[in-house]
């Protein structure tokens, strides 16, 4: 999907936080996000994106994703996701704790220990 399609998607306006990591700059960088859709969400923050530039990004209940810059403008930067999530998961409530221990794996590590509860459960 382009870029202006993916402006086309319905986004929900919100505010939490998420982790960000920028190739090329070390570290992860927390970063206010205003609003989401399947394909991409709109982030506030200083930290040093470029457009273009890779990254990924840590959401609740979604884990890390891949991305790149697709504008910056003021302060704010549009992040067009690698691939579609699922946006109502991101918004639905965790418990307490859940998220610190969550954005600290990988996404590869999440879908496996999905897979093990989802197997634990029958």
């Amino acid at each position: 999907m382009n870029v202006m399609g993916q402006r086309q998607l319905v986004r929900d306006s919100l505010l939490m936080i998420a982790d960000v990591r920028l190739d090329g700059v070390e570290g992860d960088h927390q970063v206010r996000v205003r609003n989401l859709s399947i394909g991409g969400m709109m982030a506030v923050s200083d930290v040093p994106a470029q457009v273009g530039q890779a990254l990924q990004v840590a959401l609740p209940r979604v884990g890390w994703i891949d991305g790149t810059v697709a504008w910056r403008q003021d302060g704010r930067f549009g992040i067009a996701f690698g691939e579609e999530i699922d946006a109502a998961a991101v918004r639905s409530p965790i418990k307490p704790g859940e998220w610190a221990q969550r954005r600290r794996q990988t996404a590869e590590e999440l879908a496996i220990a999905a897979s093990q509860a989802a197997a634990e459960q029958f």
